[in-house]
């Protein structure tokens, strides 16, 4: 993080983390397969101590687990750039589909003019949309085991799973629930100190 002047203006830095996960009930099975995606974003300012949390979760009444991890960034991103400000972001995601894909494949994909070796890109409107959002910031993307005790994603897989079983949708940065629900997960054995 750092503070950039400009005359008599500074510009605050932000180091921003984001923790996103995806759910769908029923993934694979006969339609309707409904998902979820959420997440929380840690937001730390340059000059103050301290973070801000805020969650945020969409739903899709008939979707796969991979259009709902793409699903998850897209929302994050649309959401933290509405200022029109780029950040350095760290996306973390247990999916290897999103965090394999903008890290990895979207460079030869582009390069072959947006086709697979293989063929066809599945979910190519999403990816599409990604790379886009991606590129006003400075994303770095980094894969975590899921369902292995991390709270941050264990919290966010909570959020996308509360999404896709009740088929809600945040409508942008709300108040995170991550302290008090930590405190309960702990409180039941669930998640070590």
């Amino acid at each position: 993080m750092r503070t950039e002047n400009r005359g008599q203006r500074t510009a605050v830095r932000w180091n921003v983390v984001v923790h996103a996960d995806e759910a769908c009930l029923g993934n694979g099975m006969e339609p309707p397969t409904p998902g979820g995606a959420g997440g929380f974003v840690e937001l730390r300012r340059a000059d103050r101590a301290g973070v801000v949390r805020r969650d945020y979760f969409v739903s899709e009444p008939d979707t796969t687990n991979n259009r709902m991890a793409l699903r998850s960034a897209i929302v994050a991103l649309e959401l933290l750039g509405a200022k029109g400000r780029a950040l350095h972001i760290e996306f973390v995601s247990d999916s290897n589909y999103l965090v394999q894909g903008m890290s990895e494949w979207v460079h030869a994909w582009r390069a072959r003019g947006w086709r697979r070796k293989g063929g066809e890109i599945e979910n190519l409107d999403l990816w599409h949309e990604l790379v886009e959002l991606a590129e006003r910031h400075d994303v770095t993307w980094k894969w975590v085991r899921g369902h292995a005790g991390h709270p941050k994603n264990e919290y966010a897989n909570h959020l996308a799973q509360m999404a896709a079983r009740e088929q809600l949708d945040s409508g942008g940065l709300v108040k995170s629930g991550f302290a008090v629900w930590l405190a309960a997960e702990r409180e039941k054995g669930r998640l070590s100190p």
